[in-house]
Protein backbone atom coordinates (compact mmCIF):
# COMPACT_ATOMS: atom_id res chain seq x y z
CA UNK A 1 0.00 0.00 0.00
CA UNK A 2 1.30 3.37 -1.02
CA UNK A 3 2.43 5.39 1.48
CA UNK A 4 0.14 8.73 2.35
CA UNK A 5 1.03 12.31 4.01
CA UNK A 6 -2.03 13.88 3.19
CA UNK A 7 -2.25 16.38 -0.18
CA UNK A 8 1.79 16.69 -0.07
CA UNK A 9 2.22 13.18 -0.69
CA UNK A 10 -0.51 12.12 -3.03
CA UNK A 11 0.92 14.84 -5.44
CA UNK A 12 4.18 14.66 -4.72
CA UNK A 13 5.52 14.26 -7.84
CA UNK A 14 3.78 17.86 -9.26
CA UNK A 15 5.53 19.33 -6.31
CA UNK A 16 8.79 18.25 -7.23
CA UNK A 17 7.96 19.72 -10.79
CA UNK A 18 6.88 22.92 -9.86
CA UNK A 19 9.60 23.02 -7.06
CA UNK A 20 12.12 22.60 -10.42
CA UNK A 21 10.28 25.46 -12.27
CA UNK A 22 10.40 28.20 -9.18
CA UNK A 23 14.04 27.71 -8.54
CA UNK A 24 14.74 28.19 -12.96
CA UNK A 25 12.96 30.71 -12.51
CA UNK A 26 14.42 32.17 -9.40
CA UNK A 27 18.18 31.39 -10.70
CA UNK A 28 17.10 33.49 -14.48
CA UNK A 29 14.96 36.44 -13.12
CA UNK A 30 17.10 36.91 -10.07
CA UNK A 31 20.44 35.70 -10.91
CA UNK A 32 22.32 37.56 -8.08
CA UNK A 33 20.05 34.71 -5.60
CA UNK A 34 22.89 32.38 -6.38
CA UNK A 35 25.27 35.27 -5.45
CA UNK A 36 23.74 35.07 -2.27
CA UNK A 37 23.06 31.93 -1.56
CA UNK A 38 26.58 31.20 -2.51
CA UNK A 39 27.74 33.61 -0.13
CA UNK A 40 27.00 31.16 2.72
CA UNK A 41 28.95 28.68 2.45
CA UNK A 42 31.84 27.26 4.00
CA UNK A 43 34.91 25.73 1.73
CA UNK A 44 32.64 23.92 -0.89
CA UNK A 45 29.46 23.18 1.46
CA UNK A 46 27.18 25.49 0.63
CA UNK A 47 25.51 25.88 4.49
CA UNK A 48 21.79 26.15 3.34
CA UNK A 49 22.09 22.94 1.06
CA UNK A 50 23.33 21.21 3.93
CA UNK A 51 20.41 22.64 6.27
CA UNK A 52 18.10 20.59 3.90
CA UNK A 53 19.78 17.59 3.14
CA UNK A 54 20.39 17.20 6.85
CA UNK A 55 16.95 18.17 7.75
CA UNK A 56 15.34 16.17 4.67
CA UNK A 57 17.16 13.05 6.10
CA UNK A 58 16.89 12.92 9.67
CA UNK A 59 12.71 11.90 9.79
CA UNK A 60 13.95 8.22 7.89
CA UNK A 61 16.55 7.58 9.96
CA UNK A 62 14.76 8.71 13.38
CA UNK A 63 12.39 5.92 11.66
CA UNK A 64 15.26 3.38 11.67
CA UNK A 65 15.68 0.71 14.59
CA UNK A 66 18.92 0.41 14.77
CA UNK A 67 18.53 -3.06 16.89
CA UNK A 68 18.14 -4.81 13.25
CA UNK A 69 21.38 -3.48 12.00
CA UNK A 70 23.25 -6.48 13.41
CA UNK A 71 20.47 -8.91 11.43
CA UNK A 72 21.36 -6.77 8.30
CA UNK A 73 24.61 -7.23 8.36
CA UNK A 74 24.51 -10.82 8.56
CA UNK A 75 23.11 -11.23 5.51
CA UNK A 76 26.14 -11.87 3.18
CA UNK A 77 23.56 -12.12 0.13
CA UNK A 78 22.27 -8.85 0.21
CA UNK A 79 25.30 -7.15 1.07
CA UNK A 80 27.23 -9.19 -1.65
CA UNK A 81 24.94 -7.49 -4.17
CA UNK A 82 25.02 -4.14 -2.93
CA UNK A 83 29.12 -3.75 -3.12
CA UNK A 84 28.95 -5.41 -6.50
CA UNK A 85 26.15 -2.84 -8.04
CA UNK A 86 27.93 0.16 -6.19
CA UNK A 87 31.67 0.13 -6.46
CA UNK A 88 31.71 -2.56 -9.91
CA UNK A 89 28.69 -2.20 -12.25
CA UNK A 90 27.48 1.38 -11.99
CA UNK A 91 31.38 2.90 -11.79
CA UNK A 92 31.75 0.93 -15.00
CA UNK A 93 28.26 1.15 -16.46
CA UNK A 94 28.64 5.42 -16.14
CA UNK A 95 31.56 5.39 -17.04
CA UNK A 96 30.95 3.56 -20.36
CA UNK A 97 27.62 5.81 -21.03
CA UNK A 98 29.61 9.14 -20.54
CA UNK A 99 32.08 7.79 -22.94
CA UNK A 100 29.60 7.14 -25.48
CA UNK A 101 27.78 10.60 -24.95
CA UNK A 102 30.33 12.95 -23.83
CA UNK A 103 33.68 11.91 -25.80
CA UNK A 104 33.70 15.12 -27.46
CA UNK A 105 33.16 17.04 -24.27
CA UNK A 106 35.97 16.08 -21.80
CA UNK A 107 34.56 17.98 -19.37
CA UNK A 108 31.54 16.89 -19.34
CA UNK A 109 33.04 13.27 -19.25
CA UNK A 110 34.91 13.86 -16.28
CA UNK A 111 32.21 15.54 -14.25
CA UNK A 112 29.91 12.74 -15.09
CA UNK A 113 32.25 9.82 -14.21
CA UNK A 114 32.60 11.49 -10.90
CA UNK A 115 29.11 11.62 -10.31
CA UNK A 116 28.96 7.82 -11.16
CA UNK A 117 32.28 6.97 -8.59
CA UNK A 118 29.89 8.86 -5.83
CA UNK A 119 27.50 6.13 -4.52
CA UNK A 120 24.40 7.84 -2.79
CA UNK A 121 24.64 8.82 0.93
CA UNK A 122 21.59 11.28 1.58
CA UNK A 123 18.80 10.96 -0.92
CA UNK A 124 18.32 7.82 -0.91
CA UNK A 125 17.20 7.70 2.40
CA UNK A 126 14.15 9.52 0.93
CA UNK A 127 13.67 7.64 -1.89
CA UNK A 128 13.62 4.31 -0.37
CA UNK A 129 11.47 5.21 2.28
CA UNK A 130 9.12 6.56 -0.53
CA UNK A 131 8.68 3.81 -2.21
CA UNK A 132 8.47 1.35 1.05
CA UNK A 133 11.93 -0.31 1.24
CA UNK A 134 13.45 -1.58 4.09
CA UNK A 135 14.42 1.45 6.53
CA UNK A 136 17.22 -0.76 8.18
CA UNK A 137 19.09 -1.96 4.99
CA UNK A 138 19.10 1.36 3.63
CA UNK A 139 20.41 2.78 6.46
CA UNK A 140 22.89 0.03 6.73
CA UNK A 141 23.71 -0.03 3.06
CA UNK A 142 24.28 3.73 2.76
CA UNK A 143 26.51 3.62 5.95
CA UNK A 144 28.63 0.98 4.31
CA UNK A 145 28.77 3.23 0.82
CA UNK A 146 30.30 5.80 3.45
CA UNK A 147 33.00 3.65 4.63
CA UNK A 148 33.73 2.20 1.01
CA UNK A 149 33.80 5.87 -0.24
CA UNK A 150 35.99 7.65 2.55
CA UNK A 151 38.86 4.77 1.49
CA UNK A 152 38.14 4.19 -2.28
CA UNK A 153 36.72 7.44 -3.95
CA UNK A 154 40.11 8.89 -4.22
CA UNK A 155 41.90 5.96 -5.99
CA UNK A 156 38.80 5.56 -7.49
CA UNK A 157 38.52 8.60 -9.38
CA UNK A 158 42.53 8.02 -10.38
CA UNK A 159 41.38 5.22 -12.08
CA UNK A 160 38.16 6.39 -13.69
CA UNK A 161 40.05 9.78 -14.74
CA UNK A 162 43.67 8.74 -15.34
CA UNK A 163 44.43 5.35 -15.83
CA UNK A 164 41.15 4.17 -17.93
CA UNK A 165 41.36 7.31 -20.31
CA UNK A 166 44.94 6.80 -21.11
CA UNK A 167 44.52 3.13 -21.38
CA UNK A 168 42.13 3.77 -24.38
CA UNK A 169 43.69 6.23 -26.50
CA UNK A 170 42.36 9.46 -24.56
CA UNK A 171 43.84 11.97 -22.51
CA UNK A 172 43.72 11.75 -19.05
CA UNK A 173 42.88 13.59 -16.04
CA UNK A 174 45.71 14.20 -12.83
CA UNK A 175 43.84 13.74 -9.83
CA UNK A 176 45.07 14.88 -6.51
CA UNK A 177 41.61 14.40 -4.09
CA UNK A 178 42.36 14.37 -0.38
CA UNK A 179 40.73 11.33 1.38
CA UNK A 180 39.64 14.27 4.43
CA UNK A 181 37.29 16.35 1.84
CA UNK A 182 35.48 12.63 1.39
CA UNK A 183 35.61 11.84 4.77
CA UNK A 184 34.17 15.59 5.40
CA UNK A 185 31.19 14.79 2.42
CA UNK A 186 30.19 11.84 4.54
CA UNK A 187 30.47 13.55 7.81
CA UNK A 188 28.16 16.30 7.09
CA UNK A 189 25.87 14.50 5.03
CA UNK A 190 25.21 11.26 6.50
CA UNK A 191 27.02 11.53 10.03
CA UNK A 192 24.92 14.29 11.38
CA UNK A 193 21.53 13.09 10.93
CA UNK A 194 22.33 9.71 11.70
CA UNK A 195 23.41 10.86 14.94
CA UNK A 196 20.23 12.70 15.29
CA UNK A 197 18.17 9.81 14.35
CA UNK A 198 19.80 7.63 16.72
CA UNK A 199 19.62 9.72 19.59
CA UNK A 200 16.38 11.16 19.32
CA UNK A 201 15.47 7.91 19.16
CA UNK A 202 17.13 6.26 21.79
CA UNK A 203 16.37 9.13 23.95
CA UNK A 204 12.85 10.11 23.62
CA UNK A 205 11.65 5.93 23.85
CA UNK A 206 13.26 5.78 27.14
CA UNK A 207 11.51 9.07 28.25
CA UNK A 208 8.08 8.65 26.47
CA UNK A 209 7.99 4.91 25.54
CA UNK A 210 7.92 3.19 21.80
CA UNK A 211 4.22 4.10 21.57
CA UNK A 212 4.25 7.49 22.27
CA UNK A 213 7.70 7.73 19.94
CA UNK A 214 5.87 5.85 16.65
CA UNK A 215 2.07 7.89 17.25
CA UNK A 216 2.89 10.89 18.11
CA UNK A 217 6.62 12.07 17.48
CA UNK A 218 7.17 9.99 14.26
CA UNK A 219 3.87 11.49 12.53
CA UNK A 220 5.22 14.80 13.52
CA UNK A 221 8.40 14.81 12.15
CA UNK A 222 7.77 13.12 8.64
CA UNK A 223 6.56 15.86 6.98
CA UNK A 224 9.64 17.70 7.30
CA UNK A 225 11.46 15.61 5.06
CA UNK A 226 9.24 16.09 2.19
CA UNK A 227 9.24 19.99 3.30
CA UNK A 228 12.90 20.01 3.19
CA UNK A 229 13.08 18.08 -0.06
CA UNK A 230 11.23 20.65 -2.17
CA UNK A 231 13.54 23.57 -0.45
CA UNK A 232 16.28 21.73 -1.77
CA UNK A 233 15.04 21.67 -5.01
CA UNK A 234 14.41 24.83 -5.27
CA UNK A 235 17.86 26.22 -3.97
CA UNK A 236 19.54 23.86 -6.50
CA UNK A 237 17.87 24.90 -9.14
CA UNK A 238 17.83 28.46 -8.30
CA UNK A 239 22.11 27.92 -8.02
CA UNK A 240 22.11 27.64 -11.86
CA UNK A 241 19.05 28.46 -12.77
CA UNK A 242 19.96 31.20 -15.54
CA UNK A 243 22.64 28.63 -17.17
CA UNK A 244 20.26 25.82 -17.57
CA UNK A 245 17.82 28.20 -19.94
CA UNK A 246 21.24 30.00 -21.34
CA UNK A 247 22.98 26.75 -22.26
CA UNK A 248 19.92 24.36 -22.75
CA UNK A 249 21.44 21.53 -25.33
CA UNK A 250 24.97 20.93 -22.86
CA UNK A 251 22.58 20.20 -20.38
CA UNK A 252 20.33 17.92 -22.79
CA UNK A 253 24.26 16.33 -23.79
CA UNK A 254 25.29 15.64 -19.90
CA UNK A 255 20.95 14.50 -18.91
CA UNK A 256 21.35 11.68 -21.55
CA UNK A 257 23.91 9.25 -19.89
CA UNK A 258 22.78 10.52 -16.62
CA UNK A 259 19.08 9.11 -17.13
CA UNK A 260 20.31 6.36 -19.11
CA UNK A 261 22.24 5.56 -16.46
CA UNK A 262 19.88 5.93 -13.52
CA UNK A 263 17.17 4.03 -15.76
CA UNK A 264 19.50 1.47 -16.03
CA UNK A 265 20.64 0.61 -13.03
CA UNK A 266 17.68 0.46 -10.80
CA UNK A 267 16.16 -2.17 -13.18
CA UNK A 268 19.37 -4.51 -13.38
CA UNK A 269 19.49 -3.89 -9.41
CA UNK A 270 15.84 -4.59 -9.09
CA UNK A 271 16.09 -7.82 -11.59
CA UNK A 272 18.93 -9.31 -10.22
CA UNK A 273 17.44 -9.28 -7.14
CA UNK A 274 14.53 -10.86 -7.68
CA UNK A 275 16.30 -13.54 -9.23
CA UNK A 276 17.65 -14.32 -5.54
CA UNK A 277 14.65 -14.11 -4.72
CA UNK A 278 14.91 -11.05 -2.18
CA UNK A 279 11.66 -10.07 -0.71
CA UNK A 280 10.50 -6.25 -1.95
CA UNK A 281 12.09 -4.25 1.28
CA UNK A 282 15.09 -5.77 0.84
CA UNK A 283 15.50 -5.69 -3.16
CA UNK A 284 13.94 -2.14 -3.24
CA UNK A 285 16.90 -0.58 -0.51
CA UNK A 286 19.65 -2.23 -2.85
CA UNK A 287 17.38 -1.14 -5.90
CA UNK A 288 18.14 2.56 -4.87
CA UNK A 289 20.92 2.45 -3.02
CA UNK A 290 22.77 1.48 -6.13
CA UNK A 291 20.77 3.74 -8.54
CA UNK A 292 21.18 7.38 -6.43
CA UNK A 293 24.33 8.72 -6.53
CA UNK A 294 26.73 11.22 -3.81
CA UNK A 295 26.17 14.97 -5.57
CA UNK A 296 27.10 16.55 -3.09
CA UNK A 297 30.28 14.88 -2.98
CA UNK A 298 31.08 14.97 -6.72
CA UNK A 299 29.98 18.89 -6.86
CA UNK A 300 32.52 19.64 -4.07
CA UNK A 301 35.06 17.31 -5.91
CA UNK A 302 34.59 19.18 -9.09
CA UNK A 303 35.25 22.64 -7.81
CA UNK A 304 38.12 21.62 -5.84
CA UNK A 305 39.53 20.05 -7.99
CA UNK A 306 38.52 21.75 -11.52
CA UNK A 307 37.08 25.09 -10.21
CA UNK A 308 33.92 26.21 -9.44
CA UNK A 309 33.40 27.36 -12.78
CA UNK A 310 34.50 24.47 -14.65
CA UNK A 311 32.90 22.30 -17.38
CA UNK A 312 33.02 19.73 -14.52
CA UNK A 313 31.21 21.41 -11.91
CA UNK A 314 28.62 22.33 -13.92
CA UNK A 315 28.16 18.54 -14.82
CA UNK A 316 27.96 17.81 -11.27
CA UNK A 317 25.30 20.24 -10.65
CA UNK A 318 23.25 19.24 -13.60
CA UNK A 319 23.98 15.39 -11.55
CA UNK A 320 20.91 16.19 -8.78
CA UNK A 321 18.41 18.23 -11.54
CA UNK A 322 18.09 14.86 -13.33
CA UNK A 323 18.11 12.98 -10.72
CA UNK A 324 15.17 14.10 -8.98
CA UNK A 325 12.57 13.75 -10.92
CA UNK A 326 14.20 10.57 -12.75
CA UNK A 327 14.12 8.83 -9.07
CA UNK A 328 10.49 9.79 -7.94
CA UNK A 329 8.98 8.25 -11.18
CA UNK A 330 11.20 5.01 -10.43
CA UNK A 331 9.50 5.85 -6.92
CA UNK A 332 6.35 5.42 -8.33
CA UNK A 333 7.32 2.43 -10.59
CA UNK A 334 8.67 0.71 -7.65
CA UNK A 335 5.20 0.77 -6.01
CA UNK A 336 3.96 -0.29 -9.08
CA UNK A 337 5.95 -3.47 -8.97
CA UNK A 338 4.92 -3.83 -5.22
CA UNK A 339 1.43 -4.47 -5.42
CA UNK A 340 1.79 -5.84 -9.83
CA UNK A 341 4.98 -8.01 -9.29
CA UNK A 342 4.99 -10.18 -6.68
CA UNK A 343 8.70 -9.89 -4.87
Amino acid sequence: MKKKLKWLDRYLTLWIFLAMALGVAIGSVYPNAAQWTEQWSYGTTNIPLAIGLIVMMYPPLAKVDYQLLPIVFADKKALSLSLVLNWVIGPLLMFGLALVFLKDYPGYMSGVILIGLARCIAMVIVWNDLAGGSREYGAALVALNSIFQVFTYSFYAWIFLTVLPEYIGMKGVHMNISMTEVAKSVLIYLGIPFLAGFISRWYLIRRKGLSWFNRKYLPFISPFTLYALLFTIVLMFSLKGGIILQIPLDVLRIAVPLTLYFILMFFTSLLIGKKMNLDYPRNTSIAFTATGNNFELAIAVAIAVFGIHSEEAFAGVIGPLIEVPVLIGLVEIALRFRTRWKM
